[in-house]
């Protein structure tokens, strides 16, 4: 019964907010990412939404090697096979280095952890980047000048060593651009 009081009260303090503070709690923007293989294989998709101050990840991916493998953003918003190259480097407007364990900082592109790749090659997982945006004014945008890349690695990232936790070549990379108005 205490439990449900209190529940009570958190629901009636909750309808008491003020319409400003409820569309404050409300998603933003919904970017949506084909990603493709080295192979030109379709490998899913990434839907990336706007938590005001940080990104949200919804991966549904297809065709992966299973196991552990990083993902990164990368600072261009392009992705030519079979390397990736095109992609860039990390996306870094803060200068920082490689790897959230590592003490001289972070890139905003680093994620923080390893995809797991199932038997089966997929991936079905949801986390949430607290260096990134998806707001095109904000200095860690990943969508302003035209956006960037994200980047799916052979390897796990070691979330150290710089610039790019020895994860290994790109396998899989989709390009992140503005949402549609």
């Amino acid at each position: 019964m205490k439990i449900w009081m209190v529940d009570a009260v958190l629901f009636a303090s909750f309808l008491s907010l003020p319409a400003a503070s409820l569309a404050a709690a409300a998603p933003g923007p919904t970017v949506t990412v084909k990603v493709t293989t080295a192979e030109g294989k379709d490998a899913g998709t990434i839907t990336l939404t706007d938590k005001k101050g940080a990104v949200a990840f919804k991966m549904d991916l297809v065709g992966l090697p299973p196991g552990e493998h990083a993902v990164h953003i990368h600072k261009n918003p392009k992705c030519d096979a079979p390397d990736y190259a095109s992609s860039g480097p990390h996306f870094n407007p803060t200068g920082k280095e490689h790897g959230i364990h590592n003490p001289n900082g972070s890139h905003a592109g680093d994620i923080p952890l390893n995809l797991k790749v199932s038997g089966d090659g997929t991936d079905k997982s949801s986390f949430v980047v607290k260096t990134i945006s998806l707001d095109p004014t904000a200095s860690n945008s990943i969508v302003a000048n035209g956006g960037t890349s994200i980047v799916i690695h052979a390897g796990p990232d070691d979330m150290e060593t710089d610039p790019g936790g020895e994860s290994g070549r790109r396998i899989a990379c989709g390009v992140i651009t503005a949402p549609a108005n």
